[in-house]
């Protein structure tokens, strides 16, 4: 199956020689969520911006369904919604004014019925006669998304669709994703909010420095680079870690209450029952045990201090 969004070698270079992407290759499957992780200046909203055709790359290509978004812009332009960090709106016009008018940019007869249903799913329908100006920071962010998907687009991005969102309107965004996603439309999203990443992404993508530094399926990328933690809450205070057990790396809390043993997720030598056996052995009790695995954070944190 064609991808529908193919991304093969981009680059970006600005003046004064600031590379912001750099040979960056990715392809996006048809219906899924995919999420691009970075920290600021990244090089994730240029490469929104360079699929979008808003930033011209140096070098590279880019096809939406299959079109070139140079030789053919009109068709992969009318394919691609975008909703942007920053408002460019005029905030003396009415929600249903703004939604309908960016509708016929593309040339789209009017569908009344089309734009109902999308403010009725970004909860916006009983706003639809107020002005932008007399809504919320998180119900202008719903107005944009729904003015990117007025035309009905195939693929939509998403460039921190939730910053300055406050948790509750958040949630019902993440939902709303779901239910495009459902409707066959492919979104890709930047964000800075990792649990954003983890609760919504089928794959996600971190990128360092312009260049895209792993692509893998949220599973694969939490089971390849997690970690497990196993707790031990000690029976008796312990003074410090007795020589016999440094083969295991542990590390005991300021209080002597509590072991600590960081280990690979997938390495089944981890030794966790040889060090339970060798406690046994030693006559050191536990009282309770408890074992964590990292989240996407701890892995993107890992990621991008690796590659720095």
């Amino acid at each position: 199956m064609t991808p529908i969004v193919s991304i093969r070698n981009l680059e970006k270079t600005y003046t004064g020689e600031f590379q912001a992407l750099k040979d960056v290759s990715l392809e996006i499957e048809r219906g899924e969520i995919f999420a691009l992780l970075g920290p600021n200046g990244a090089g994730k909203s240029t490469l929104i911006n360079a699929v979008c055709g808003i930033v011209t790359p140096t070098s590279g290509s880019v096809a939406v369904a299959g079109k070139d978004i140079k030789a053919d812009y009109r068709i992969t332009r009318s394919l691609i919604g975008l909703v942007p960090q920053e408002m460019h709106i005029d905030m003396f016009e009415t929600v249903w004014d703004v939604v309908s008018f960016s509708r016929g940019l593309f040339g789209l007869a009017p569908n009344p019925s089309y734009i109902e249903g999308v403010l009725r799913d970004l909860s916006l329908l009983d706003k639809r006669k107020s002005k932008l100006m007399e809504l919320s920071g998180g119900m202008k962010r719903r107005v944009l998304i729904a003015k990117a998907l007025a035309h009905e687009p195939q693929v939509l991005f998403l460039d921190e669709p939730t910053a300055g969102v406050d948790v509750e309107l958040r949630r019902d965004m993440w939902e709303m994703v779901r239910r495009m996603r459902e409707r066959g439309v492919t979104i890709i999203l930047t964000t800075h909010y990792i649990e954003e990443a983890e609760e919504m992404a089928d794959r996600i993508g971190v990128i360092l420095k312009g260049e895209l530094i792993v692509v893998e399926e949220k599973s694969a990328l939490m089971a390849k680079l997690g970690r497990k933690r196993l707790t031990l809450q000690l029976q008796d205070r312990m003074e410090a870690i007795p020589p016999e057990l440094s083969d295991w790396a542990l590390r005991l809390d300021p209080d002597g209450r509590e072991l600590d043993y960081e280990f690979n997720v997938h390495d089944e030598r981890t030794g966790v029952p040889s060090l339970l056996r060798r406690m046994s052995e030693l006559g050191i009790a536990f009282k309770d045990l408890n074992t964590t695995t990292s989240s996407l954070e701890d892995i993107f944190v890992s990621l991008v201090n690796t590659k720095s």
